[in-house]
């Protein structure tokens, strides 16, 4: 039996992780939307240093997410086909 081994592409795998961690980073505002006493603001206020309860806050934060996960997918993926052996 042969393993056949992939080189994974950096761009379409950034745009994967940019596209998941926004959509967790939306669903993690709703659900601080739905249950508003969990102390959320506290964590996302680290996470986020520019991250206000504002429109403005709200997209700058999406955006950084989306960024963050495309130079996430960008660095790993050469790192991952060096070590896979490609």
């Amino acid at each position: 039996m042969t393993i056949e081994t992939r080189a994974l592409r950096p761009i379409p795998l950034g745009l994967s992780l940019a596209t998941f961690l926004a959509i967790m980073y939306l669903g993690c505002l709703a659900f601080a939307l739905v249950v508003p006493d969990r102390g959320l603001h506290v964590a996302w206020s680290q996470v986020f240093p520019a991250f206000s309860w504002t429109w403005y806050g709200i997209v700058f934060g999406l955006v950084e997410t989306a960024i963050s996960g495309f130079v996430a997918g960008v660095i790993y993926a050469p790192i991952y086909n060096h070590f896979n052996g490609r």
